[in-house]
This record gives C-alpha cells, structure tokens and sequence, in this order.
C-alpha cells in the first residue's frame, strides 16, 4: 500500500478542512502520471495519456455481453450461479426470484469477483433479506491499462444494461425493483448500464466514482441514469493525489466528513475505500444521516445546516437531491 510520513498526512488533512472545496472542480487536471489502486489496494502507476489496445478495445465496444453475471441469493449465499444474456435456462433454472429487489454490484480498475467490496456488500443485503444479489465481473478489461478500462466502461456498461433488460423480460422481474451500485470504475460502468435502459432502474449509487480521465467525460454517472441516482464521494479528485471525482455529479451528492480525507485513513486508497464500507453500513443499519449543504465552502466548513437525507441504504422508493455533508465514526459501521 502507498505509505505517507504520519506528519505530513496529519499536515494534509488540516489543510484540506482549512481551505475551500473548489467550486470549479470540473477545471482540475490529473498530471500524467497517477498512483491508482488496484482491487486488494496495491497502488499501480498509471499513464493518463498511454496508447490503449485498439483491437481489444473494438472487440469489446462490438460484442458488449462479455461480462460475467454471479448470482447469490439467501439460498446460495456463498455459491454463485452464473446468469447468461440470452440464455432464459440459466435465469429460469437459477434461484433468481423476480418478487424481491435485485442488486447489481460493479467493481472498479484491476478488480474481480472476489474483491473486497463484491462479498462486503453482498453480505449486507443478504444478512438483512431477501435480494437476488448479482456481481459483474468485467475483469476482461478491467485487469488491462487504466486508459483502456476508461474507454472501455460505455461497452461494459451497456452490456449490463441488455442483460438488465433481458433478465426484465424473461422473468417479469421490473425496473423498479433494480438497484445498481458501482465503486470507482464502476460507478461510471452502472450509470452507462441505467443510461442504456433510459434512466428507467429505480436507482443508481455511485461510490467514490474515479476522477481521473471523468471530470469532462460525457459517459461518466450522471442524474438521468436512474429514476434515483446517488454518489458518496470520500477522496475528492481535486486534492493531491485524490482518487474520486469529488464533485456533485449525481441527483444527490454525498460528502462523508467533508469528502476528501476519512477518519483514521492516512492514504488515498484508504479514502476511496470507505466510500464502499460506508455504503454497506447504511445497506444494515441505515443510520447514516446528511444534511444539505448551499455551497462547496459550507461542505468545507461543516456548517450544512438544511435539510436531512440518509445516505446510501436499500429504499428502492428513496427519493432526493442537492449535496450532503455528514461526519462518521472512526470505524465500522461508522
């Protein structure tokens, strides 16, 4: 993991409380070279501007169903059955039931299945009813260059949506009743898989949703991507080496402890992380609480003083918008 002097750490987070969130954020540019984490949290140098695999990468935009579909439901909690697009067998033979709410789960750069966050969250709907729960695994490209990952996300994404689309139609299941959550990487990949279905799932959370090479991109999460569309930003991308886009992007914004450097965290990854911890408390205990926030300098100042709004949790009917501020604890559930 990346490792920081203790002081300087402790030097960097007084200052970032001290100075203003940027309202123009939009503005900030990555230098060429980033340190980004991987999915166990090992840092990886990154080239923004490297040359990507043009052949693998129009493969992928041509044929978007090469995503892996695993299902866990309360009957196979820990075995995943694996769901494929246009194959009705493997949904109608599965344990998939469409009477209960369906939670798509999309991991981030040099990531799989087993990755932290897939089984944490998965847990916590599956500890606390019944869900037919689906990890993607998009590791085809996801395990390649960040660049590539990057343009790659549109393809992946819309596959997802198909999919969505497809399992809607063989088993009745409704858009209603879909949730889609993504971390980093994949909080782009779900909001293009909302946007493929024309914003119709009943909501989208982004968690930490990657910065670099997003803050001008058209196919990063937006607001139309779901009936509902939610961000919980924890590292914000306009400080030194933030990995999170750190600016309001979605229906509702959330800034957990001002949004850029997390308590008892003392890296970058350790910021981008806690975005998916604290999703998957709010998912059991729900007690996460914002209040909104008129302006970037109020999110700074801890001084939101408007009206509140959970973050994260399951309510498919959950509804909201503007930008939250919230401080948590130390450690889980926060």
């Amino acid at each position: 993991m990346i490792t920081y002097p203790y002081y300087l750490k402790l030097t960097y987070s007084a200052f970032a409380s001290a100075v203003p969130v940027r309202e123009e954020q939009a503005d900030f540019e990555y230098p060429r070279f980033i340190q980004f984490p991987d999915g166990d949290g090992v840092p990886h140098t990154v080239d923004l501007q490297e040359e990507v695999d043009q052949n693998l990468l129009e493969e992928v935009q041509r044929n978007a169903n090469n995503n892996l579909y695993l299902l866990f439901t309360r009957r196979n909690p820990l075995t995943s059955q694996t769901l494929v697009i246009n194959d009705r067998d493997s949904v109608l033979n599965s344990n998939f039931d469409p009477s209960h709410p369906t939670v798509v789960i999309a991991h981030g750069w040099l990531s799989h299945q087993n990755t932290d966050l897939n089984p944490f969250i998965r847990n916590a709907y599956l500890d606390k009813g019944d869900a037919n729960v689906i990890i993607l695994d998009w590791r085809r490209v996801a395990i390649g260059g960040y660049a590539l990952a990057v343009k790659a996300v549109p393809a992946v994404g819309r596959g997802l949506g198909q999919f969505l689309r497809f399992v809607h139609e063989t088993t009745g299941a409704p858009y209603s009743s879909m949730h889609l959550v993504g971390f980093s990487l994949g909080a782009h990949l779900v909001g293009n898989a909302g946007r493929e279905l024309g914003g119709a799932v009943a909501r989208v959370t982004g968690l930490d949703p990657a910065g670099p090479l997003w803050n001008l991109n058209s196919n990063r999460l937006g607001p139309n991507d779901g009936v509902y569309v939610e961000a919980i930003h924890t590292d914000g991308g306009y400080t030194a080496g933030g990995l999170g886009i750190g600016k309001a992007i979605a229906n509702a914004d959330f800034f957990p402890n001002g949004g850029i450097s997390q308590p008892r965290c003392l890296t970058n990854i350790c910021n981008h992380n806690r975005a998916w911890e604290l999703f998957a408390a709010s998912v059991s205990y729900n007690h996460l609480l914002g209040q909104e926030c008129l302006s970037n300098l109020q999110i700074t100042l801890n001084t939101c003083r408007g009206r509140s709004l959970h973050m994260g949790n399951d309510d498919l009917r959950k509804m909201g918008s503007g930008k939250y501020r919230l401080d948590t604890a130390r450690r889980y559930p926060f």
